[in-house]
């Protein structure tokens, strides 16, 4: 079973300057309860050092929420523990944790989706060096190129996210 990588990318975060995955996104991803596979963490808590796995602050857990509206409303609507989160080395533990076919399978994908992320930023940093590299060659004396430098940079700035507002 392979996952599609937009479904897996969209669930890689940055917190704490680490790329991480929720327990919960993760716990879907396997098939499994989050509390499940909370359960197979702490039973092989060696495996899984600070740098594998931490636990979100509240104030961490509450800004998720409020950007994601995690939560269902209804029974049930706040977890009883902050969330865990998973660095990628913490999720090619997980698999082993787990020992499902399943999670060996969506492992894979989770870790082409990791690479993928690696690659666009290497990529993006590499062009953007070279951006300025012909910026300080050519922008200097020419306005038409420092229209041209601006107008690449604003496309590689990441997309800024509306936020819906509440109310009339």
């Amino acid at each position: 079973m392979t996952l599609p990588a937009e479904r897996v990318e969209t669930r890689i975060l940055t917190i704490r300057g680490h790329r991480v995955m929720i327990d919960a996104d993760l716990a879907e991803l396997y098939g499994v309860p989050t509390k499940r596979l909370n359960e197979a963490v702490r039973r092989n808590a060696t495996r899984f050092p600070e740098d594998f796995m931490f636990q979100l602050t509240a104030e961490e857990s509450e800004s998720l929420r409020s950007q994601f509206a995690t939560l269902k409303p209804g029974r049930g609507r706040y977890r009883k523990y902050l969330p865990y989160v998973f660095t990628e080395q913490g999720v090619a533990m997980l698999s082993s944790a787990l020992n499902s076919e399943r999670a060996v399978q969506v492992n894979i994908s989770i870790m082409r989706a990791f690479v993928a992320l690696r690659r666009a930023a290497a990529s993006h940093a590499a062009l953007s060096r070279r951006l300025d590299e012909l910026e300080r060659k050519h922008g200097v004396h020419d306005e038409k190129f420092k229209i041209v430098f601006r107008a690449i940079r604003e496309l590689m700035e990441p997309p800024k996210k509306a936020r819906r507002k509440i109310g009339f």
